[in-house]
């Protein structure tokens, strides 16, 4: 009998990683010296912000994604902690709400200006306070609004409730404490219902968020994990650590069962950690290791042999820390699946790295473009404490068929009654009275014209008197240019709509 080899079809086996050009990259940014095992850099559609070296205090940068280039060593930061920040996230559902822990055992959620950060903030919008020391990490629940993770090097992980009027919170709304010492990461799984965490004590803990109760504890003799990570909905959890001769290791775990891992992969003998990135739309996985210059890629399967190595991604440039732009954020016209923001800090520099499936064809790639998590929330924070489980709201990256983009929701009265409106249009149902659409875009559009910077009417503002000042005006502009193509697109995607559900509507009754 021939023998013959098994060839795996695939759409990602030539998944290649394109560097962004010197002039794409962020360049001159002052990247934090912290050993700590975390990112330290997080990005959404519109802002990227990272952690940054400061004496006295800890501060972080919050950039325009469009702010490429040479970046002002006088730029604004936030700057309210008094102790190094440790750890950012963006609010998964608000891309002007951003989260920040430190050393000074708070955590603080920032609101952002929708023009960007043009004077340093130092009030943030709430404080909480509950950990008896530094805290290390925190997390955004996937699917509840609102719903904030953090845990400490006091051993405890706290769940926060931000749909609350004190600007202080001292009181989590439930402390988890299973862990006998640090916990190193935590992953949730796609509806949020399920929590992973790592712990320094190399064991894997499977907890339910919501009651804190432990289901399920990993304690592997042979493979001792720093980071885990849920892989969408295949009901499996992937763990990157050290095996027992201290090679760096890749363990796949089934969800229900932890008591051995199906598969364990040594990768080499370095000593840096390993960060593990799912997509579950294309099920490909991206292990970077600190201080290693090249990012390998595996596709997952729920059958054996589960993982399959493709490629990897090889630079001479070490990586600190890596974020990751969200889904709605990619350039779908270039068949981008995945994009790294890598921190390089022997250059001070922030270097894109995009990961492209080659296609010939311009035109909109529906196969690598699934349904994807959008920027709108499944359930509120009071329903979710109240028992209820959702899976994420589900947008197409089609152009024209996006979700509207977060607006700001935290400072005044006004800010919360436009948000309240806008999320009172998305959900109303499909046969909207074109007088009412008209009136809420009239609105949104007279008070994206009248925005305010710093308090002021732009129009009674004086004009710039340092290049700095003019560059920030500048980038300003741009940002209202693309906002209002935004607003026609929307317009023009709402129209056709209307169209459609007159035509059908015509259908039916003839």
């Amino acid at each position: 009998m021939t023998w013959r080899p098994q060839y795996r079809s695939s759409k990602f086996r030539h998944v290649f990683g394109k560097a962004s050009t010197k002039e794409s990259c962020y360049d001159g940014v002052p990247i934090t010296r912290s050993v700590q095992d975390n990112s330290f850099c997080t990005v959404n559609p519109r802002f990227l912000a990272v952690i940054t070296e400061c004496a006295g205090g800890g501060a972080f940068l919050v950039l325009s994604v469009n702010h490429t280039g040479k970046v002002d060593p006088h730029h604004p930061r936030i700057s309210g902690h008094r102790g190094n920040v440790l750890d950012v996230k963006w609010n998964p559902f608000n891309d002007y709400c951003i989260a920040s822990c430190s050393e000074d055992t708070t955590v603080k959620v920032w609101e952002i200006p929708p023009h960007g950060v043009l004077k340093n903030l130092t009030v943030p919008w709430k404080e909480l306070q509950g950990h008896s020391r530094r805290v290390g990490l925190i997390e955004w629940h996937p699917t509840a609004s609102n719903v904030l993770f953090s845990t400490a090097y006091d051993y405890q992980i706290m769940i926060w409730n931000l749909d609350c009027p004190e600007q202080v919170i001292k009181n989590p709304v439930r402390t988890i404490s299973h862990h006998s010492d640090v916990v190193l990461s935590m992953s949730f799984n796609t509806d949020g219902s399920l929590l992973a965490t790592s712990c320094k004590d190399k064991k894997i803990r499977l907890l339910d968020p919501r009651t804190g109760s432990l289901l399920q504890e990993a304690n592997s003799k042979t493979h001792k994990a720093s980071k885990v990570l849920f892989l969408g909905n295949l009901k499996m959890l992937l763990s990157t650590g050290n095996s027992r001769w201290n090679h760096r290791q890749i363990a796949l775990w089934d969800q229900d069962d932890l008591a051995v891992p199906l598969l364990q992969e040594d990768l080499d003998g370095s000593s840096g950690v390993l960060f593990p990135f799912y997509d579950p739309d294309t099920h490909m996985l991206y292990v970077a290791g600190k201080g290693d210059g090249n990012i390998r890629y595996y596709e997952i399967s729920s059958e054996k042999p589960y993982m399959h190595y493709l490629t990897e991604y090889r630079s001479l440039l070490p990586q600190k820390g890596l974020g990751v732009m969200p889904k709605r954020g990619l350039d779908v016209s270039a068949c981008e699946v995945f994009r790294f923001y890598k921190l390089v800090t022997i250059k001070s520099l922030i270097e894109p790295l995009s990961m492209i499936v080659p296609r010939r064809s311009e035109s909109y790639q529906e196969d690598i473009y699934p349904m994807t998590a959008g920027n709108v929330p499944a359930v509120t924070a009071e329903e979710w404490f109240s028992g209820v489980d959702k899976g994420p709201v589900l947008m197409s990256l089609k152009p024209g068929c996006r979700v509207a983009d977060s607006q700001p929701q935290l400072s005044s009265d006004k800010g919360l009654g436009s948000s309240l409106e806008s999320r009172r249009a998305q959900s109303r149902p499909g046969l909207l009275q074109l007088a009412y659409i008209q009136e809420q875009l009239g609105t949104k559009e007279t008070k994206e014209w009248m925005s305010v910077s710093n308090g002021q009417d732009p129009t009674l503002c004086s004009p710039p008197r340092t290049e700095n000042e003019l560059r920030l005006k500048f980038h300003k502009q741009q940002e209202e240019i693309r906002r209002l193509r935004e607003l026609l697109n929307q317009r023009d995607v709402r129209i056709k709509q209307l169209e459609l559900e007159m035509k059908n509507t015509k259908n039916s009754q003839s």
